[in-house]
């Protein structure tokens, strides 16, 4: 009997009220994610990964957003929990790095501070016991004289260094899940790469499942164990990484990847997406890439392609992959 995913998402819609009408930001995705797996989600800005993490957090403002589907971490729904639970399970069961560190630390509290709290307020110890584990926490993540930066404030520290403090305040109480939000957008390419090898490290030591949202097609191919392809809020392929990174089967995920720079390309022309992405709150009623597709054929723009699984357990809309099988 197969064992049940640790995180499982089954017809996740985020709309967003906006002046302009309704947004679609994630239009019924379904994925899981095992115990120890890394997934990356995929996409050009605006396809839906952060909303898609930030519903998983339950952290996207409840005036002017609905959600929709069934999202269940450790076999309870999330949706249905109250919000004292929910605020129990943010940096316990699942914690988040987000994409730029400055706004999420609060600048006017030391790194220390803010690490120590959170496990005082998950672990039930007391301040000096704390303070010894964050202390550890900033040596795990390899911040040099880590015991003077246990004083500092985020503006006193670089952004690799504020980075890392943000990994060790997402791991302070060794979730089950680590979700990270474009971790190394705002760094430097040799930071980029020891902040990755960082959080590989501390996810086969410590065994936690990660969800990286990611625009890089190098950062999926360095850390995930399987892809999920993302366009217009919705899943269009999702496989093992080695699966849809080397034969791509959705026409959206080839031309993706097909105008990422690789080693030894200089000089060659790259083979860019026509078009722009659709207006969220004005989806067609078929596949949203039939406009810019290359590939499409009669009945793309009539109605959404139903999702076509392959027996190596790949997981594709689109009718080119329907008429495939």
């Amino acid at each position: 009997m197969p064992e049940t995913p640790l995180l499982s998402v089954r017809g996740l819609t985020v709309d967003f009220a906006t002046p302009r009408g309704t947004a679609r930001a994630v239009a019924g995705i379904d994925f899981h994610l095992d115990r120890g797996e890394v997934l990356c989600l995929l996409g050009e800005s605006g396809s839906g990964k952060s909303v898609t993490l930030r519903a998983l957090m339950r952290l996207l403002p409840q005036a002017r957003t609905r959600i929709g589907g069934r999202v269940t971490i450790e076999g309870a729904d999330l949706y249905a929990l109250p919000e004292r639970k929910v605020e129990d399970l943010r940096g316990k069961t699942v914690s988040m790095v987000f994409q730029e560190p400055m706004l999420a630390l609060d600048p006017v509290y030391t790194i220390g501070a803010q690490i120590a709290e959170t496990i005082i307020r998950h672990e039930k110890v007391d301040r000096a016991e704390a303070d010894r584990r964050a202390l550890e926490l900033l040596e795990k993540v390899q911040i040099p004289s880590a015991r003077q930066r246990l004083d500092a404030y985020p503006h006193e520290m670089s952004g690799g260094m504020r980075q890392r403090a943000m990994i060790a305040l997402a791991l302070s109480c060794n979730p089950a899940v680590l979700l990270a939000d474009e971790p190394t957008t705002a760094l430097d390419a040799t930071v980029q790469m020891q902040v990755l090898l960082l959080l590989r490290r501390l996810q086969a030591e410590t065994g936690m499942s990660v969800i990286m949202v990611t625009h890089d097609i190098g950062v999926a191919a360095e850390t995930a164990d399987r892809v999920a392809v993302m366009y217009a809020g919705r899943i269009v392929e999702q496989g093992t990484a080695a699966q849809v990174l080397k034969t791509p089967r959705h026409p959206y995920a080839a031309g993706l990847f097909a105008s990422t720079v690789h080693a030894g390309w200089k000089g060659r022309r790259l083979d860019a997406i026509p078009g722009a992405p659709p207006d969220l709150t004005a989806l067609p009623p078929g596949c949203a890439f039939a406009p810019r597709c290359s590939r499409r054929r009669t009945g793309c723009s009539e109605a959404q392609p139903p999702i076509t699984r392959f027996a190596d357990g790949r997981e594709v809309v689109c009718i080119e992959a329907l008429a495939a099988t």
